[in-house]
């Protein structure tokens, strides 16, 4: 018996609700009938594209709800466990934010013939700041590959979150908290670098370069913080032997690269290679946030630049932020790219005693 128009059309319909394309059913069969599918509402109103993005969105709505009550369970029953997993999930949302804008400022640098110096401040600090968390944070990954090591990895995330997460999973007071632990690493390194400089200094032959040395070397030990005047006085020892980038000692180079976070357990020509391509990073953001303006930048982006430049800045005022970081601008857009180690011991010059004189561990 022959189908009526009527009929297999309101099967069309329901075929194409299901999520089946008809343009690929047998052309013999359906033909005569393909003209009723246009007049008919019924056909007309249903597709497969619309049916797919309601259930999307019904899908995605219920979600949401499941989510927001298993959050209110979490805050009210155990608000500390809530805490970490808010922070968990506002961290991965950070992570693949900036692992977005890293993948745009790329793009931006192949197809714009762009090099790393040529960026914006703010870009560049992306691109830096997120390749050292990559680093610090793939062997996490790597470790919670095999089966049930995630388990392990989420107990020592919990035990050891300074050591094994990345700044997206700290908490707030995490973060003025470990920031605080790493100045103090870097600051039990300051002595020994003013030492080192001391000792290096009988080895200048320039009478007045030494006596401005050594004098450099006093001030910041009786507490002061010296003038940039005199840190640029000596720069001529800071491109050649004994103190350039490449001309240190291994020892002193040691001393130095917790200035910078980086570990001084590698051969020699590691740590001075290391040292020369961070400090050539550091000058360069230099430049380019000389070309912004410190003004430009917010209160957060403010004490970032100080910390990573050697200044505890979660303890000092905006103002004083401000006046440190001009201080240390003023250095180094003076400098040379074969004076980079100057731009490195001014991470000692500048911050150790600032702003009042405080002392550092011996």
């Amino acid at each position: 018996m022959a189908l009526s128009c009527p009929s297999l059309c309101n099967h069309l319909s329901l075929v194409r609700l299901c999520g089946l394309r008809t343009n690929r059913t047998t052309f013999g069969l359906y033909s005569p009938y393909i003209h009723c599918q246009s007049r008919l509402p019924l056909c007309r109103h249903y597709s497969s594209s619309k049916v797919r993005r309601g259930i999307g969105r019904y899908v995605t709505s219920r979600l949401q709800w499941a989510n927001s009550k298993y959050e209110g369970f979490l805050q009210k029953k155990f608000p500390r466990f809530y805490l970490l997993y808010h922070t968990f999930v506002e961290g991965f949302k950070l992570l693949f934010r900036d692992a977005k804008d890293v993948r745009r400022i790329k793009a931006k640098m192949s197809s714009g013939g762009l090099k790393f110096q040529d960026l914006p401040y703010r870009e560049m600090e992306k691109l830096r700041q997120f390749r050292r968390d990559m680093i610090k944070g793939i062997p996490l990954v790597m470790i919670s590959i095999p089966p049930f090591a995630n388990y392990l990895v989420f107990v020592l995330m919990y035990f050891f979150p300074r050591q094994l997460l990345i700044p997206h999973f700290w908490t707030p007071r995490q973060q003025v908290e470990f920031r605080g632990v790493y100045n103090s690493l870097r600051a039990r390194h300051h002595w020994p670098v003013l030492k080192g400089l001391e000792y290096t200094s009988s080895q200048v032959k320039d009478g007045q370069l030494q006596s401005c040395l050594k004098d450099l070397c006093a001030k910041v030990q009786n507490g002061e913080t010296p003038k940039v005047s005199e840190i640029l006085a000596v720069r001529r020892l800071f491109s050649g032997p004994p103190l350039g980038i490449k001309r240190m000692s291994v020892a002193h180079m040691r001393h130095i690269s917790p200035l910078l976070f980086l570990t001084p357990r590698l051969p020699g020509f590691l740590i001075g290679r290391r040292l020369n391509s961070h400090a050539l990073e550091l000058l360069q953001l230099d430049r380019a946030l000389s070309r912004l303006g410190p003004h430009q930048l917010n209160d957060s982006e403010l004490k970032q630049a100080c910390y990573v430049r050697g200044l505890k800045s979660d303890s000092l005022g905006i103002n004083q932020c401000r006046e440190w970081l001009s201080q240390w601008l003023q250095v180094s857009s003076s400098l040379k790219d074969s004076e980079v180690s100057l731009l490195l011991h001014s991470m000692v010059f500048l911050s150790a005693n600032y702003p009042t004189g405080l002392k550092w561990s011996r």
